[in-house]
């Protein structure tokens, strides 16, 4: 029997049904998510492109799940909004994928709906993912960290830098920030299908939460440490803004200007 696809709009929010499932995320297919469904056992997946960004990045996963034999592949952002899983199910098109996955039958252009069927044949869970590397930094005056889902309580009134994308998940506004940080820097993505990669923005403005995002040609998705080093903001929401942001600025200005602006 055909194993049932499972869709979830962030590879965070696996459960322990997802050993041995394929799966449609709304997640990045950078280094970082591909760990997380290693971790998790997956046995397939199918996650979005991020607009490739630097140094490919966005795609950097489906190599890491090639060496564990997973077959995985990437939607395209220009046909599926990045954080929900559904458009990567149902309206989603190959643009990458890894050998395993082209083992499989799939191909660039295919439908995700069509990638699904063709990988829920009862596949084995992958082994065991290699260590992952360190994903939480402290900087000065800011922490730089790989994904969202790594914010804690600890958290609250920081500056953070973020290596995940700025789109909600789901297109839901709870999900733009677990705790209220002071600000917030995220990777845009490449924008892609309604501009996904920055619907976190205006959901923080709601909330008095500076918060903008680096282009993704300027720091890797799904790493921190990448978006201090070489972020450049691509957009920032307007309490961003007032507090001294400015387009064009680099992740490491951003820090300065919310850092006078918090009073340090």
């Amino acid at each position: 029997m055909p194993i049932q696809p499972i869709i979830i709009d962030s590879v965070t929010r696996f459960g322990p049904e997802a050993r041995g499932a394929v799966v449609a995320g709304g997640s990045h297919a950078g280094r970082y998510a591909a760990t997380l469904c290693a971790r998790a056992g997956v046995a397939a997946v199918l996650l979005n492109d991020a607009g490739f960004g630097l140094d490919q990045a966005g795609i950097a996963g489906l190599a890491l799940l090639q060496s564990l034999g997973m077959p995985a592949a990437a939607v395209s952002h220009r046909s599926a909004r990045i954080g929900h899983g559904g458009d990567t199910a149902t309206c989603g098109v190959i643009s990458s994928l890894n050998d395993a996955a082209r083992g499989c039958g799939l191909r660039e252009g295919m439908s995700g709906a069509e990638a699904l069927a063709r990988l829920s044949v009862g596949l084995p869970p992958c082994p065991a993912p290699p260590p992952a590397s360190e994903s939480r930094h402290n900087l000065p005056g800011c922490i730089a960290i790989d994904s969202a889902s790594l914010l804690t309580e600890e958290d609250i009134g920081a500056i953070a830098l973020i290596g995940s994308h700025g789109g909600l998940l789901g297109g839901r506004a709870e999900t733009a920030a677990k705790f209220p940080v002071f600000a917030a820097l995220y990777n845009d993505a490449d924008g892609g299908l309604e501009g996904a990669g920055h619907t976190r923005l205006p959901a923080l403005e709601a909330r008095g939460i500076a918060a903008g995002t680096v282009s993704a040609w300027t720091a890797h998705i799904g790493d921190g440490m990448s978006c201090w080093q070489g972020g450049v903001v691509s957009a920032l929401n307007p309490t961003a803004r007032r507090l001294g942001a400015r387009l064009g600025d680099s992740a490491q200005c951003f820090v300065a200007a919310m850092r006078q602006a918090r009073g340090d």
